[in-house]
């Protein structure tokens, strides 16, 4: 069954009806972003919601709220259909700006200096706690700048995974049943290629526990692990979220090797100096990197580190991101830049696949695919207040964005193989076919 039909008339078999993105949040929504404590200062706890009242979607939606809510290390800036996720006490500027934003801040009374920058930026911090969002405002106000160009500023984004943990609906990994062996037939299909994997990293014992699916495909190291638990075998609301994306990527390419790297922690939360960081260690020769991750940004401006990190990446070399789990037309970086292929996500359907309701879309979307997957996972326990406790033994099932962005890196390098391209025009391949809707780019099956 096809969704409604967009404002302005029927549309073509090639694309789809999809809901037409309103710009406000839904209930999910407002649980993970707008009453991220909406009326509460930061560092102070949600009130919690009556035992039995939500569904798992929303207690894993409410827990990513509380968690960020509580998070030292994190602010959020919640104007509704403008929200972000910030690190506090930091700006990030141009190197070729710095001088000149700082000499204006100590005139407005700031007491800031300069610390360690990265991705072609400079961070400057605050001394004392900070309205980045207001200063950045200020900053890029013309009226400021008489007669000189306005600076490149912005604040020290936030960035989460997308295993359906931006609340639209959020949704948590379910108990599955352990994979079918890779099929035989298919081991040449991604052979030669690296996909690096920059995501929450690697479960310690991934090989050996998976030794058919992910053992001898990658070289296990110390800073790759993923750390998974809060305590004993209680899971973190994104542990093992790596795991499950190198198992996806593996089922669409069986041949392929990866590399993975922790550029989120357990919970899922990371920011742009830890995304620069994974991506510059990911080994030399990979040729697809996948980003099951994504921020949104002040005023919707792209990501100077980001910007610049593409800018330095080997032109053969291809990124693939997830669109996001906002159901937004609202761009997410580093998705919606030119050079990513920015992935949006399907559910199964009959008699074919329509569009996830979570599933961010716009025209800076370049593909799509089915996001609910089955991959490997890990052993553990799930706890959601008001839920049954979920006890995994290393298989899940999971929807996302996160898990199309991974099928896509996947075919990417079979499909390098397959036409002995690099991985770059294997990219340009891939997107020439015909859109399975203008709002979610080519479906890659």
């Amino acid at each position: 069954m096809l969704l409604p039909t967009p404002p302005g008339g029927p549309v073509s078999p090639a694309q789809p009806a999809v809901p037409e993105p309103t710009g406000r949040f839904s209930r999910r929504q407002v649980l993970a972003w707008s009453a991220l404590a909406a009326a509460v200062p930061f560092g102070a706890a949600l009130r919690p919601a009556p035992a039995g009242a939500e569904s798992a979607d929303d207690a894993y939606a409410r827990a990513f709220a509380e968690l960020v809510a509580n998070h030292p290390a994190v602010r959020r800036h919640l104007t509704a259909g403008r929200e972000f996720l910030y690190r506090p006490r930091q700006l990030l500027v141009a190197p070729a700006d710095t001088a000149r934003v700082l000499a204006k801040l100590r005139s407005y009374g700031y007491v800031v200096n300069e610390g360690n920058g990265f991705g072609g930026v400079r961070r400057l911090v605050f001394a004392y706690e900070t309205d980045i969002p207001g200063v950045v405002t200020r900053l890029r106000d013309p009226h400021q700048w008489y007669g000189q160009p306005v600076p490149l500023v912005q604040p020290h984004h936030v960035a989460v995974g997308f295993g359906n943990i931006m609340g639209n609906p959020g949704g948590p990994p379910r108990v599955a049943t352990a994979l079918a062996p890779p099929d035989p037939a298919r081991v040449g299909e991604g052979a030669g290629v690296t996909v690096g994997i920059c995501d929450t990293g690697i479960w310690r014992s991934a090989g050996g526990f998976h030794p058919q699916w992910l053992g001898g495909y990658y070289a296990p190291q110390t800073d790759d692990e993923d750390p998974l638990y809060t305590g004993a075998d209680l899971l973190a609301l994104q542990g093992g979220h790596g795991t499950f994306v190198a198992g996806v990527v593996r089922q669409a390419a069986p041949g392929v090797r990866f590399d993975p790297e922790q550029a989120l922690d357990a919970s899922g939360i990371g920011d742009e100096e830890m995304l620069v960081g994974a991506i510059g260690r990911l080994s030399a020769g990979t040729a697809v990197v996948n980003l099951s991750l994504g921020y949104f940004t002040q005023d919707d401006q792209p990501p100077l580190p980001m910007v610049n990190l593409l800018a330095g990446l080997p032109q053969q070399v291809a990124v693939v991101a997830a669109a996001g789990n906002a159901g937004t037309s609202r761009p997410s970086w580093p998705a919606a830049l030119d050079r990513v292929v920015g992935v949006a996500a399907l559910s199964p359907g009959s008699p074919g696949p329509v569009a996830a309701p979570y599933s961010s879309r716009g025209g800076w979307v370049d593909a799509c695919a089915i996001g609910d997957r089955t991959s490997t996972y890990v052993p553990g326990q799930l706890v959601l207040a008001g839920q049954p406790t979920r006890v995994f033994s290393g298989f899940a099932a999971w929807a996302g964005t996160s898990f199309a962005a991974a099928h896509v890196s996947g075919r990417l390098a079979a499909l390098m193989t397959a036409t002995g391209v690099d991985a770059d025009t294997a990219r340009l391949a891939l997107l020439a076919g015909t859109a399975w809707h203008p709002d979610f780019g080519v479906l890659v099956g």
